[in-house]
């Protein structure tokens, strides 16, 4: 058994402050000289993006439908490693799930790292009623472990008082009403990190509105982590051969699952990162492009020497994998919101049309049908939301049958032109399906 000091930072909705919140704990926590490892239950990317900003450590996904239970209970563990505490922040409001279930909701992640809850509250247009709601939250599942409250949103030492007052459980925090806890939002989420400033400032503020020696003492009593059933492996290598996957990685491709490159490297692959803007295409057995948003960068990515170099690699039958974005700059053109054609990558026959509201948001399930590298019945998880739609053409071949998810079309996804496969879904690899990744770059290169 291991004891991490952890926290989780949950909301009773979106909106209400959690994630500003979450990462300024993170910050405060951080200036006192704690190492702090933060995670972000659910499938987000943008979130970890603040939160690796603030702690310095990578910040990872927590999501019991994608990862499984025991996964999940592993990369915590891992990640945690070094760490002094971990901080968790939730996903939605405290209990929402998937398909109106517990799971993959914050209080599913709670049940299943017996980790303390903290609920940020916006008290904003309510006084005495925040008891009411608080009341609620808390007694509507018996088995989650509540530490606290903070209210945000907070007004006059009146207002205080108010939502204050009838409050049963200790209250952390109040935090006021500013414009350091509000960040500002593109689609597909919140700017990324680096492109608002005011997180790095939030530090002394939470400290001075939070009571985290509170927080900490909370976290600190934590138990034991539960444990993975004996046995098990995360991933095994498959050989003294390894294979050399590139992966994209910078403004216009950022979203990934960080555990996807640990599971890559356990099953015998060496990692190297390479940005489309500006790198010509490095040597490698295989491309991995993920998520992102290529569209904010037609321009540079059109000029980029790694476009062309692209297509020779393709043209020799090295894998290529895309991911959403990917999948984008992987066809023959992008058409912008405002109406705006630019030409991509061409490796791919179809073309993405950006929209103004999203067109699918929801986790996929899928198996692989055998036209890819990645051979045939593979089953994978993973997540889908894009403000695009890619059309492709009509004699166009497909890699993933989902029977859960949009897809590219009516349930199909993983559109595969000689060696390139890309689809909408954000795949979460886990140990078999890395090592089946592997397995399928080596038997491409022999052949």
């Amino acid at each position: 058994m291991t004891r991490i000091p952890r926290i989780i930072i949950a909301g009773t909705h979106s909106g209400c402050g959690k994630t500003t919140t979450a990462s300024g704990i993170m910050a405060a926590l951080k200036a006192r000289g704690l190492k702090v490892q933060p995670f972000k239950v659910g499938p987000d990317f943008i979130d970890p993006s603040h939160h690796t900003a603030v702690c310095k450590r990578q910040s990872r996904n927590l999501d019991p439908f994608m990862m499984g239970e025991d996964n999940l209970i592993r990369t915590f563990e891992s990640a945690s490693e070094g760490a002094d505490i971990a901080v968790i922040e939730g996903v939605m409001g405290l209990f929402d799930g998937i398909d109106a279930s517990e799971v993959s909701s914050t209080a599913h992640v709670a049940k299943i790292l017996d980790a303390p809850v903290v609920l940020v509250v916006d008290v904003k247009g309510m006084s005495r009623s925040a008891a009411a709601l608080v009341k609620g939250y808390t007694e509507f599942d018996r088995d989650v472990k509540f530490a606290g409250v903070i209210l945000t949103k907070g007004g006059s030492e009146k207002h205080r008082a108010g939502a204050c007052g009838a409050i049963d459980i200790p209250i952390l925090g109040w935090i006021p009403k500013s414009d350091l806890m509000s960040v500002e939002s593109r689609h597909l989420g919140l700017f990324m990190a680096g492109e608002d400033s005011k997180l790095k400032d939030t530090a002394s503020f939470i400290e001075e509105h939070c009571n985290l020696d509170a927080v900490i003492a909370a976290a600190n009593g934590a138990g034991d982590v539960p444990k993975t059933p004996t046995g098990a492996d995360a991933g095994a290598k498959t050989g003294s051969e390894s294979v050399k996957v590139a992966i994209a990685m910078d403004d216009a491709f950022c979203f990934y699952y960080r555990d996807n490159f640990d599971y890559l490297k356990a099953a015998g692959a060496e990692i190297l990162f390479f940005s489309p803007l500006t790198d010509r295409l490095p040597k490698a057995d295989a491309y991995y492009f993920g998520g992102g948003y290529p569209e904010l960068h037609l321009a540079k990515l059109q000029d980029s020497p790694c476009r062309n170099d692209l297509k020779k690699a393709a043209d020799a039958g090295i894998p290529v994998f895309g991911e959403c974005g990917g999948l984008m700059w992987l066809g023959r053109s992008i058409t912008t919101a405002d109406g705006k054609t630019c030409k991509t990558a061409g490796l791919l026959d179809s073309e993405s049309v950006m929209h103004t509201r999203f067109q699918a948001l929801d986790y996929s399930i899928g198996t692989t049908c055998g036209n890819s590298f990645l051979g045939k019945g593979l089953g994978f998880r993973g997540h889908e939301f894009h403000y695009s739609r890619t059309v492709a053409d009509a004699d166009a071949r497909f890699d993933y049958i989902l029977s859960r998810g949009k897809g590219i079309d009516g349930g199909m996804d993983g559109l595969v032109c000689g060696s390139v496969l890309a689809g909408y879904t954000h795949l979460y690899f886990g140990p078999e399906f890395a090592v089946k990744f592997v397995d399928g770059i080596k038997k491409s290169n022999k052949q």
